[in-house]
């Protein structure tokens, strides 16, 4: 059974900081590529940034120089550090799994991120 993860959002002031975590299990988590989506209110859910097997990194433009995606094959855990939140950035941040084995993508619940002014 595939599960991912995801906590470590809450409630943060304008240019602060948060650290995002994703816990995969069920799956060969170094085999896969893996991503930070978010989706705010009334929009589309759109790619943060994504981290593929070998660590090659691609990140959205509006977060680049502000946000980090890593992941640590030997906890099987997906990173996002985020700086510098903007409140437009306030919105439910979600972990994807493409899992080669299953050839699926798998999605976590969701954590939530609030950013106020």
């Amino acid at each position: 059974q595939v599960q991912l993860v995801e906590s470590g959002g809450g409630l943060v002031q304008a240019g602060g900081s948060l650290r995002l975590s994703c816990a995969a299990s069920g799956i060969i988590f170094s085999r896969n590529a893996i991503g930070w989506f978010r989706q705010a209110p009334g929009k589309q859910r759109e790619l943060v940034a994504g981290i593929t097997s070998v660590g090659i990194t691609n990140d959205a433009e509006s977060v680049k120089g502000r946000f980090t995606i890593s992941r640590d094959n030997a906890r099987n855990t997906l990173y996002l550090q985020m700086n510098s939140l903007k409140p437009e950035e306030t919105a439910v941040y979600y972990c994807r799994a493409d899992v080669v084995e299953y050839r699926w993508a798998y999605w976590g619940q969701g954590t939530q991120v609030t950013v106020s002014t």
